[in-house]
């Protein structure tokens, strides 16, 4: 297992590095905006070129510079804490045009202008150049953003190309301050916390603007970017909150603003943090597969990964991004590893416990055991409410001091093979062979109700059909006729697996078991036949008309005789008659 939480977190770390999982890593961030939902949009406001300009103007695209004065000075007049004005104006045009623009800047004071045009010093060639910049008090700042591999927006960097970004200008000219170096970008860029999709950000149209017909109230003491946002301008962008939509350029850029002033709240997590998720993730499950069922340790994994991907959003809530994607692929990869080692393991250990119960249990038992939570090779110890069964061979003994061993083997294995098949016939367990003699156990080691039926059931079958088939088997060979002896009791038995894993056994152990094996050697008195405990008649459910009582008889280790009944079968498998038994039965009860 701790080899599969090793390989599970070396592929997540490799596929991390690969950059495999980074269109997922990024969709994943997506999803979060998503869930988090809009935020209102209290500092920033878009002045848009958009379609309503476009029909109220009736003008072409780019339009005059005077007309952008008129929209700088509505807007400095209605108490605009920063203009970012997101429209270039670095190729002169009428020069009555050019210095209308040029005087409504300096008269705002502090206004950013957008520039994509750098060269390779980071100087604008805005107004012909950063001279007349500084003289009206206006500053350039770079719109140029990166996208994703995917096309989609989702950071900002602090300069691009020498010159520092817009959303950078825009902030520093209004707080007067510089913030790239006050720990705003600690990775060199920064997450733009979007307020939501696009449209969150309050949107007056230019032309309203131009004619004065807006409200004051909504840019007053705010950051407004004033830029092109009808679709046919093509400044749209995919940004992460833009879904299959897509957002304008100055909305983008008012976000990045609104990231700025706020801090640049939305931060990775430290690398270590993402690289210890992986690897906790990676070791969760294969660790609970060790002491975990499989279905068990799979609903651990799937709760694990519910519960991590909620701390993901909630630590987005507070503004930290932890990466989704590794850490889950390293459950993902842990648990189907161990999983899948842990059922290999269990099959397995199917496969050796049908062996080892196939052995001397039903077919039927064995599905049973095996479906039992915790299945295994070793059987937890039970207290079950069973028959014990004890059989033994009247005469063996002798008839194997003279015989050879390989004729005294083939007639132990034709006699203990008929009995065992009785045995599991009527799902009995076979406990135990000792020589000739046999120890088996109904109602263990599962439960059921009819033990005293099936324990006599079998009996019955053992004495009147099996025994008389073994000496037919004798005769056809000319070998000695045996008897044999059966005693029966129930009651509490105690059972389970014994021994090593190299060797198992199971047991059935307690009083009822020494009482079942006492009764049995109690028949070497009759030569052979059943002794049954009245515990067991007591639980017997089907006819037991023709059992025979036997008296009271006392057994060794008891304090208190036990009644005892018995079957009207000899030891031979012939019928004995009825009223011989009942002559024997005064005279046991006696003894």
């Amino acid at each position: 297992m701790l080899c599969t939480a090793v390989a599970a977190a070396a592929l997540s770390f490799a596929a991390h590095a690969a950059g495999v999982l980074d269109r997922l890593e990024a969709d994943s961030v997506d999803l979060r905006f998503e869930l988090r939902g809009s935020r209102p949009a209290e500092d920033v406001v878009v002045v848009g070129i958009d379609d309503t300009t476009f029909d109220e103007l009736e003008l072409q695209f780019p339009f005059r510079r005077s007309l952008h004065a008129r929209v700088l000075d509505q807007l400095r007049a209605a108490g605009a804490r920063q203009i970012a004005y997101d429209v270039q104006f670095s190729e002169p045009t009428e020069p009555k045009e050019d210095d209308a623009l040029i005087t409504a800047v300096d008269r705002a004071k502090h206004v950013v202008l957008s520039t994509t045009e750098v060269d390779d010093r980071g100087r604008s060639r805005i107004f012909g150049g950063e001279g007349v910049l500084r003289q009206i008090g206006a500053r350039a700042g770079n719109t140029r953003v990166t996208e994703d591999s995917d096309g989609v927006i989702r950071r900002f960097q602090p300069a691009v190309e020498g010159l520092d970004s817009f959303p950078v200008a825009a902030v520093e000219v209004a707080t007067d301050r510089p913030v790239a170096a006050a720990g705003a970008f600690p990775g060199g860029d920064a997450y733009i916390d979007f307020l939501g999709p696009p449209g969150t950000v309050p949107t007056l149209s230019f032309s309203r603007v131009l004619r004065g017909r807006f409200d004051p109230a909504k840019v007053r003491g705010k950051f407004v970017v004033v830029g092109a946002t009808a679709p046919n301008l093509q400044d749209v962008h995919d940004s992460a909150t833009s879904g299959s939509e897509v957002m304008a350029g100055p909305e983008v850029l008012a976000n990045a603003i609104s990231s700025l002033l706020r801090g640049n709240p939305l931060r990775s997590v430290p690398g270590w943090l993402d690289a210890l998720l992986v690897l906790l993730l990676a070791a969760a499950t294969p660790l609970a597969a060790l002491r975990l069922s499989p279905q068990r340790a799979a609903l651990l994994a799937l709760c694990l990964l519910a519960s991590f991907l909620g701390a993901s959003l909630l630590a987005f809530e507070y503004g930290r991004v932890l990466s989704v994607v590794p850490p889950a692929l390293a459950l993902a990869l842990g648990s189907a590893g161990s999983l899948r080692l842990r059922l290999a393991w269990e099959m397995r250990e199917r496969r050796r416990t049908r062996d080892m119960f196939g052995r001397f249990v039903p077919a039927t038992v064995v599905k049973e055991l095996l479906e039992m939570p915790g299945a295994g090779r070793r059987l937890p110890g039970t207290r079950l409410d069973a028959t014990v069964m004890f059989t033994d061979l009247r005469g063996f003994t002798g008839f194997a001091e003279g015989t050879q061993a390989e004729v005294v083997l083939d007639v132990l294995n034709r006699y203990l093979g008929e009995m065992s098949e009785a045995i599991l016939a009527h799902d009995g367990t076979v406990v135990s062979y000792m020589g000739d003699g046999i120890m088996a156990v109904f109602g263990s080691p599962v439960e059921r109700p009819d033990h005293a039926d099936a324990a006599l059931a079998a009996a019955r079958e053992m004495l009147e059909v099996r025994m008389p088939r073994v000496n037919a088997w004798l005769a056809e060979r000319g070998l000695a006729q045996f008897h044999m002896g059966i005693g029966l009791n129930s009651g509490t038995v105690m059972s389970g697996t014994v021994g090593s894993e190299q060797r198992l056994e199971y047991a059935a152990i307690g009083d009822t078991t020494n009482v079942a094996a006492r009764l049995e050697a109690m028949t070497k008195e009759s030569n052979g036949g059943l002794l049954l405990a009245e515990s067991t008649r007591s639980r017997i459910g089907s006819d037991v008309s023709d059992l025979l009582p036997r008296g009271e008889l006392e057994v060794r280790g008891r304090s208190e005789p036990l009644t005892v009944w018995t079957l009207p079968i000899g030891g031979d498998g012939r019928p004995r008659q009825a009223a011989d038994a009942h002559e024997e039965a005064p005279a046991r009860a006696a003894r």
